[in-house]
Formats: structure tokens, sequence, C-alpha cells
């Protein structure tokens, strides 16, 4: 029996490849929640995001985000605790083949293995845009979870 071994460099690619293409988010502020002596304060940040498939509807995700010595170099894990809001910002304008499911957003929240994930789903029925944040932990599941819709609407008499 042949086995055929992928480098790291190549399973690294073929991640990518595999990983769904996601919306790159603007850090608007970080607000200090706890001070800490030694590292950084813990916090929370708000990032924002345009859906890079649907035109019209930018997201804002509150994250906490760990301090101490860990978060100051990058290490620590943060916890699973963050908010979701989405919004019309414009005409909406949906593709001709509207998907059941698509991510949106995804932020890692650990140095191995955790994230924050936005996945978009259509009610079709409803004539709604469902957003569900959850957070991914490979062991654990995504138990914490937020959500906010946006029913698609004339947008400024279009």
């Amino acid at each position: 029996m042949i086995h055929s071994r992928m480098s790291l460099p190549a399973m690294f690619a073929a991640a990518l490849l595999l990983h769904p293409a996601s919306a790159a988010a603007e850090e608007l502020a970080c607000v200090t929640t706890e001070w800490k002596l030694l590292g950084a304060n813990h916090k929370v940040c708000i990032e924002s995001f345009a859906d890079p498939q649907i035109a019209g509807v930018t997201c804002h995700v509150s994250q906490a985000r760990k301090g101490g010595v860990k978060g100051a170099v990058g290490v620590a894990e943060d916890p699973s605790q963050f908010s979701l809001s989405c919004r019309q910002t414009g005409p909406i304008v949906l593709p001709a083949k509207m998907p059941k499911e698509s991510t949106v957003f995804s932020a890692d929240t650990s140095i191995l293995f955790k994230e924050t994930r936005v996945i978009r789903l259509w009610d079709e029925a409803h004539n709604t845009l469902v957003y569900l944040a959850i957070s991914r932990k490979v062991i654990d599941g995504a138990p914490a979870n937020s959500i906010s819709t946006v029913p698609v609407m004339p947008w400024g008499g279009r």
C-alpha cells in the first residue's frame, strides 16, 4: 500500500482553499473592561464588516478580548462572549441564486482551533437575511451564539 504525505505548506494551502471566503473586518474601537497591572487590559472590541456577497448590509460584532501577559503577546484564549448586530445600510442586491447558508465572517479567538464565525442564512419565506454568530471550538462544539436579522426592503425609493 502506498501512502502519500502532504507537506505542511501544502496542507495550509489546501485549508485556505477549503475555507469559505469571508469579509475583512475593520476594528472600530476597544473599551477597557478591567485594568491589568501586567500586560494588556481586558477589553471589548467592536469590529465592522460588510457582507461580502450581499451589497447593502453591514454588521458589527463586539467581542471580549482577554488581557494580561498572555493577551499582550497574543496567546490568550478569548472567552466566547460576543454580540452581533446587522443592518441594511444601502440598497440590498441579492444574487440571482441565493445560497441557503454562507459564511460571511470569521476571526480566530485563540492560537489554536477556536474562532468566532458569522453565517448568513436565507429565510426565503419571510424575505429576510439571518446572521448567526457562533463560537467554534473543535472539541467543545458551538454553544455561544448571537443572532441578527435584516429584512430585505426597498431603499430610498429603489
